[in-house]
């Protein structure tokens, strides 16, 4: 584990001093970044112009879930994000460079043209998560101090593991790039916001099939001490770190069966 998290900081360090070549470039390609993802919070601040709540959470409440969900994404697609882009990889055959290499090819994949541009999703996402904790009524004790730093860090990884899943679909299915978008920006997508506005049976599957409800949802139906409008057992609210650790697993799993199948392109 040492030797792939040392090859991976050398690996990307190269695409690093390249983009430093043009910093010009680089700063307003990680600007627009930033600025971009920032228009989806705005458009919460426009709605929340109008109401006062939504879903029964007022806007430093949803600010809270927003900048869970978007600091995790953000991390998860700048550390992991280029993995989407295996399938092309394995269909014109330039795969087989990462598996002669003297580092996993896992590593080889996501540190290949690693965008330090990304870092401005990251900083929106970390922005908006600041102004939340130092507005949302959270009664602050050591507990949620301890839930706040699990719940980010649960929340990375699951979108990390959902990031590598959809790479390792590619190598049954090199055109699927797409399908795994749906469940890594749409998952983001759909925990910006509360669970409350959606029907109980989309809740049920991002809660016992794809897990992004535990991204931020029930941690923070912690935080803000709120009973479950779905009335599911509380105890859900404390298991992110468990089904981070879990989902990791699978993921894990899968790779490895992919990797082995893996033929080379022609086959």
């Amino acid at each position: 584990m040492v030797e792939s998290i040392r090859a991976y900081v050398l690996l990307s360090g190269i695409w690093v001093r390249s983009t430093m070549a043009y910093r010009t470039s680089f700063v307003i390609m990680t600007v627009s970044q930033f600025a971009i993802t920032f228009v989806d919070f705005v458009a919460l601040l426009v709605m929340f112009s109008r109401v006062d709540q939504l879903g029964g959470f007022s806007l430093s409440e949803i600010a809270l879930l927003y900048g869970t969900s978007s600091l995790a994404l953000g991390v998860a697609d700048l550390a992991l994000g280029n993995i989407e882009h295996l399938g092309r990889r394995v269909r014109d055959g330039s795969f087989d460079q990462m598996l002669i290499r003297p580092v996993p090819a896992l590593v080889s994949m996501c540190a290949d043209r690693f965008a330090l541009r990304r870092v401005g999703r990251v900083g929106q996402g970390a922005l908006v998560l600041g102004w939340a904790l130092l507005n949302a009524p959270v009664d602050w004790t050591a507990a949620r101090v301890v839930m706040t730093m699990a719940m980010v860090l649960s929340a990375t990884l699951i979108f990390a593991s959902i990031f590598v899943l959809g790479g390792a679909i590619q190598f049954w299915s090199s055109d699927s790039a797409e399908v795994a978008n749906a469940f890594t920006y749409g998952g983001n997508f759909l925990t910006q916001y509360p669970m409350a506005i959606y029907p109980a049976e989309l809740v049920r599957g991002v809660t016992f099939l794809i897990p992004v409800a535990f991204v931020n949802w029930y941690p923070t139906l912690y935080l803000l001490d709120r009973p479950d409008p779905f009335g599911f057992p509380s105890v859900l609210r404390f298991l992110s770190p468990a089904v981070a650790v879990l989902v990791v697993a699978v993921t894990g799993l899968v790779w490895r069966t992919g990797l082995r199948r893996y033929r080379s392109t022609g086959s």
